[in-house]
């Protein structure tokens, strides 16, 4: 039986892989956290994050959801969105 992770899950999700993945440290890594001013990402940053964000949520992100991410709660967001759509379009448990 498959459940929707709740934002909380998510958000642990997210902190942990921006932590892993651009050695950031975990305090500055909170829902408001704007990921170019507050945690210094780059285009190239973005580009691993969306790998990232694709393997969590099992589904390919489009293009223009990736440009409209502006925070941490942007991305928790998202993949809560994209995990609801994928839920939808299961139909085994």
């Amino acid at each position: 039986m498959a459940s929707l992770m709740s934002k909380d899950e998510i958000f642990g999700r997210v902190r942990d892989t921006m932590v892993e993945l651009f050695e950031l440290d975990e305090g500055s890594v909170t829902l408001e956290a704007h990921l170019i001013e507050d945690l210094d990402l780059d285009s190239i940053d973005a580009i691993d994050m969306a790998a990232r964000l694709q393997e969590l949520t099992g589904r390919r992100v489009p293009e223009d959801a990736l440009k409209a991410i502006r925070t941490i709660s942007d991305v928790v967001d998202l993949v809560h969105a994209e995990l609801a759509a994928r839920g939808a379009t299961t139909t085994h448990a």
